[in-house]
């Protein structure tokens, strides 16, 4: 199954913490892409953290120092570990996933994935 599928969404209070999922057989090859994505009613959808085929972690400047991609390659799991949670962070959250050239230059650009999965809906309240 190459198609991402989300997990892990919920509803927490503000400064807490959650761990979203990505699971996709992609993971078994060397030369992959990953994002997250997010999106609320009436807003476009936003990039929020990305691994690029070599690895390097990429996060918007709203997430840093708080949300954090980890890797379980043995279970083909992807994680966004998110924590001191916002109520701006609200939103369904997206996995979306690229193999070999499609992954040059991918980012958190939204055109640039193949492949996506149904989301899965994060709400914070105050």
């Amino acid at each position: 199954q190459v198609v991402p599928v989300e997990s892990g969404g919920g509803s927490v209070q503000a400064g807490g913490s959650l761990r979203l999922s990505c699971t996709s057989s992609v993971y078994s090859y060397s030369y992959y892409c990953m994002a997250w994505f997010r999106q609320v009613p009436g807003k476009a959808r936003e990039g929020v953290a990305s691994r690029d085929e070599t690895g390097t972690l990429t996060y918007a400047d709203s997430v840093k120092g708080r949300f954090t991609i980890d890797k379980d390659a043995a279970n083909n799991t992807m994680y966004l570990q998110m924590s001191s949670l916002k109520p701006a962070d609200s939103g369904i959250y997206y996995c979306a996933l690229g193999a070999g050239e499609v992954c040059r230059g991918a980012g958190l650009m939204v055109p640039q994935y193949p492949s996506w999965g149904q989301g899965t809906q994060v709400t914070v309240s105050s």
